[in-house]
């Protein structure tokens, strides 16, 4: 009697890439319910080895990355947040919400690889994969674009052996493939987009931009989380992270670095979405900064993303409650973290909240995750409650403690640069800081303030 093959079987969390032998009702590692999905494992005894392995070589012999190993697309966002350009034989993911313009967006670096001269003397040739759209559907956006380089080949494609095949024969420099969730493999099991095949094909991707030293840019579309559909440690088998923020109705784009292997990370880029293509903005703070008048509850503060300071508002809105127990209504921040800030201004400055609604809220639906804001929220909240207008050209930093001290932030010297660059009068920061103030290029037109508690409240209007 034959004997029956054994079927391998493991189950992974779609939301953050747990691996179990047996399905389970909730991750113990993300605390996610239903997330676990069934994935067959390949017959290891049918795996060859990697032909070309790299082999071992010294630390010492081996080069680092240089800016000769760097694309600059000469989109100064862009590669700025990328880490100074493309590093050639990358894999890099970009994610987004559909329709937020993650296609957009690769098309027009497209048309910018696409009119640089390689090293070897020649234009880089891009082959862009589409599993989404149809030739005409990608000829009418690239038209839009105003994009008509001879350098870029499309494929509309979504079978990974044919899309190999074509690798082969037209040899690109740079690869972009819309999107991961609609390529399939014949060979790894699995329903196109499911864990199995995503985490397959990714895989083979990244093999192939190493072993060939094609650079690739992977688009992918997220859940409702936020997440990258399919599994989570997608993002570990990649070289760089990238996000679109903001809401599709909004006219502006924020692209975050969530990983990057060669820079920094938590680096944004901000663009704006026009019916031409998505535009650079090279000066965020302004755009982010709406007036210039005194208002009630407006409070301008400075933040730091990445390695970049930029300006924005706090707005807080209180008005008496209705309700047994008040609204406290948080966008742009953690919902915690304000009602900590609200408890901590409650206690130290006397005043009660307990009759009124609190509406606490970034400008442009920003979403700031430092606790440099804190001052800036607090000064808000007073300002509303009090009704007192606030200077529009005062700036507020500051972490503000649990026993209502106002703590040192990082950075401070950049930011203090910032609010002098962009015409502001009057800066509030920490005392703390007040010894790592060095080499700021600031004069008698910016006044500096430091405070050390939030109980100086009154003092800083």
């Amino acid at each position: 009697m034959m004997k029956k093959e054994k079927k391998e079987i493991m189950f992974v969390c779609k939301e953050c890439g747990y691996e179990s032998l047996k399905w389970l009702g909730k991750c113990p590692n993300c605390n996610s319910w239903n997330s676990f999905t069934e994935l067959r494992i390949m017959n290891k005894s049918k795996i060859n080895l990697v032909e070309n392995s790299s082999g071992v070589q010294k630390l010492n012999k081996i080069s680092a990355v240089s800016k000769e190993n760097r694309i600059v697309t000469k989109m100064t966002e862009f590669d700025r947040i990328m880490g100074g350009g493309v590093v050639i034989g990358s894999v890099s993911l970009i994610g987004g919400e559909p329709g937020v313009g993650k296609s957009t967006l690769m098309l027009q670096i497209a048309d910018r690889i696409a009119s640089l001269v390689s090293n070897d003397g020649q234009n880089y040739k891009v082959l862009y994969i589409s599993g989404e759209e149809s030739y005409s559907q990608i000829k009418l956006r690239a038209d839009r674009l105003d994009v008509r380089n001879e350098n870029i080949y499309i494929l509309s494609e979504t079978n990974w052996e044919n899309i190999v095949k074509n690798i082969e024969e037209i040899t690109p420099d740079i690869v972009i493939i819309d999107s991961i969730q609609t390529i399939n493999s014949d060979y790894i099991p699995g329903v196109q987009g499911s864990v199995a095949q995503i985490r397959g094909i990714t895989a083979e991707i990244v093999k192939l931009a190493k072993s060939r030293n094609i650079t690739v840019f992977i688009l992918g579309h997220v859940t409702k989380e936020g997440d990258i559909a399919g599994p989570k440690l997608l993002e570990h088998m990649v070289d760089t992270v990238l996000y679109f923020e903001s809401e599709t109705t909004q006219n502006y784009r924020i692209l975050r670095v969530f990983k990057n292997r060669f820079g920094s990370t938590a680096e944004i880029a901000v663009f704006e979405m026009k019916s031409t293509g998505l535009y650079e903005i090279t000066n965020p703070s302004e755009f982010f900064v709406h007036h210039s008048e005194n208002l009630v509850g407006t409070v301008t503060t400075c933040i730091v993303e990445g390695t970049r300071p930029l300006l924005t508002q706090v707005q807080a809105l209180l008005v008496k409650s209705y309700f047994a127990q008040p609204r406290r209504v948080v966008s742009g921040i953690d919902y915690n973290r304000a009602m900590l800030l609200i408890s901590v201004l409650e206690k130290n400055t006397g005043i009660s909240l307990v009759y009124e609604d609190v509406y606490i809220s970034i400008v442009s639906g920003l979403k700031i995750k430092e606790t440099a804001v804190d001052l800036a929220v607090l000064m808000a909240v007073y300002s509303s409650h009090k009704n007192i207008t606030v200077d529009s050209k005062t700036v507020y930093v500051g972490e503000v403690g649990l026993t209502g001290e106002v703590r040192a932030v990082s950075f401070i010297n950049e930011r203090i640069n910032e609010v002098l660059k962009l015409g502001y009068k009057k800066v509030f920061i920490p005392y703390e800081n007040k010894k790592n103030i060095t080499g700021c290029n600031f004069s008698n037109s910016l006044d500096i303030i430091f405070v050390r508690s939030i109980r100086e409240i009154d003092t800083l209007f």
